[in-house]
């Protein structure tokens, strides 16, 4: 069955929800002790940061206030993702439990924004869940890169390695 949300709605969504996801990437940065992992973090973090900031610059509503001002909000620790992972640093683990974290709200994430794209008549708002839905699986995949790094599993850029030998 058809959703509609408007445009603005459909923007505001991805503004929060990129945010969101930009603030896990810092906190799952501020307690990984691997500095590869760190760096993946908080790259991340950049990206979704750049992303929320293309979605606001077609943003018409005044009601979030500026962009920067936005952006420094505290964080919603009531979001899944980060609660989650405030629940595992109780648990005393870290950076793999974080990873793990992150990939699942990557996947579940996308395929919500799928989902969500679907159900949309009007192509602008549609294109605007699609574009969210590319760029998580693409977050998606250079998480699992990493993972597979850190957990010494053979990593894609080992493949000649094991192939040739």
């Amino acid at each position: 069955m058809p959703q509609e949300f408007n445009l603005e709605e459909a923007i505001k969504m991805a503004i929060q929800t990129e945010k969101n996801v930009m603030d896990f990437y810092l906190r799952a940065a501020d307690i990984t002790k691997n500095e590869r992992a760190k760096k993946v973090f908080e790259t991340l973090a950049r990206e979704e940061r750049e992303h929320a900031a293309n979605f606001f610059h077609i943003y018409s509503g005044k009601e979030l206030g500026s962009f920067d001002d936005f952006m420094a909000t505290e964080p919603k620790f009531d979001t899944t993702i980060l609660h989650n992972l405030e629940k595992a640093l109780k648990e005393d683990v870290h950076e793999r439990k974080a990873m793990e974290l992150a990939m699942q709200e990557e996947e579940d994430l996308a395929k919500h924004l799928d989902m969500t794209a679907d159900k949309i008549v009007d192509p602008g708002v549609r294109a605007v869940f699609e574009k969210m839905a590319k760029e998580t699986r693409d977050h998606y995949a250079i998480i699992e890169s990493e993972y597979a790094h850190c957990m010494g599993m053979v990593h894609e850029t080992d493949i000649d390695t094991y192939v040739r030998e």
